[in-house]
């Protein structure tokens, strides 16, 4: 039988220790400086913190509600096309709809035009990896091998472009805008371009490389819940077509949550619009093509202008005023307890 006891140290063997070596590093001995937390350091810390946010809070809250927003709801107002959508057989038919509203006041500077989903989770991680972004690039690549499925080729074997339920889903609405002045009605022009990232229009989205886009996507289809293919996205200006479409490339750019916005179109400032939009009657021309009622959606229409801080959310304002407010109300209670200790000491040192 083998001796249990063999692994033990032996009568005048020294047992081996665990101890770091010796050193200046492995003992921590190195220079270094220690910040002595004296009262008065703490609380100025406090204090400071408090006042900093406190500051930038406020600025950030009245800049949010200086910006100028108007949001139309009009899920129920086109009602009549919403049924129509929801019976697919119908996707080659047209339906619109129009609904008025008025400014009372001038909406002064930049207008931005938003188009607002409700209850549209795009943050499932299916939906998310749905997506080829080699493709994306103008790359020619076997999307089989890529996460779009379902949604990367037909049963025939065509594969779909561009492929993935990101792509599939896009938002396919076509908004107008019509101003009503005196007895004329002017049409507002509005900017198509100018809505992505920079890098997004250079880097992460390029066509095929061909003398004619038609002939790029050749051998392609347009994915199933689209009305017409990628090349044709924008008839009117080729450079805006593709993938480098904006309207195409602002969708990809998913949510976090299931209520948000995406930029749509600005105003165009020329003639009767060179200082904004003035007040008035107004009309939305919408040619409905994205059904929401199937999820219980809601859609929107939101005209809005920007500051130097961002649009009109003031979460971020808010999160400095609690952050201020709560480091101002600890330096508060760290002063209330460093009076009550001294005096104490001070009484206990007289007696």
């Amino acid at each position: 039988m083998e001796n249990k006891t063999s692994f033990l140290p032996r009568e005048g063997e020294a047992k081996p220790s665990r101890c770091p070596d010796n050193s200046a590093f492995k003992q921590q001995r190195l220079p270094a400086w220690k910040p002595q937390l004296t009262i008065a350091s703490v609380l100025s810390c406090f204090f400071l913190t408090g006042a900093f946010c406190l500051t930038v809070g406020v600025c950030l809250v009245l800049s949010a509600n200086s910006v100028r927003e108007i949001q139309i709801d009009y899920s129920d107002k086109c009602s009549d096309c919403s049924k129509l959508r929801e019976n697919s057989s119908n996707w080659n038919k047209e339906c619109h709809c129009s609904v008025n509203f008025t400014l009372k006041e001038d909406i002064l500077g930049d207008v931005f035009m938003y188009y607002g989903l409700e209850n549209f989770y795009q943050n499932h991680r299916r939906y998310v990896i749905s997506r080829s972004d080699a493709q994306l690039l103008g790359r020619n690549v076997n999307i089989q091998r890529s996460y779009c499925a379902p949604f990367s080729t037909y049963r025939n074997g065509t594969p779909m472009a561009p492929c993935g339920a990101i792509a599939n889903s896009m938002f396919n609405d076509t908004i107008d805008l019509f101003y009503h002045r005196n007895s004329s009605v002017i049409q507002v022009p509005l900017l198509k371009t100018g809505n992505s990232w920079w890098t997004d229009k250079n880097v992460k989205f390029r066509n095929p490389e061909s003398y004619n886009l038609s002939t790029a996507f050749a051998g392609t289809a347009r994915p199933p819940y689209w009305q017409k293919p990628v090349y044709l996205l924008d008839e009117e200006d080729g450079r805006n077509n593709g993938y480098v479409n904006d309207d195409f490339i602002v969708w990809m750019r998913v949510s976090a949550f299931a209520t948000f916005r995406n930029l749509y179109r600005r105003v165009r400032r020329v003639r009767h619009f060179a200082r904004g939009l003035p007040a008035g009657n107004y009309t939305f021309r919408i040619a409905y093509n994205f059904p929401v009622t199937r999820f219980k959606g809601r859609k929107h229409v939101i005209l809005s202008t920007v500051v130097w801080s961002g649009g009109s959310n003031p979460f971020l304002g808010i999160a400095y005023l609690v952050s201020g407010t709560a480091a101002t109300l600890t330096g508060f209670v760290i002063t209330g307890i460093h009076l009550k200790l001294r005096k104490k000491k001070t009484y206990f040192q007289k007696q």
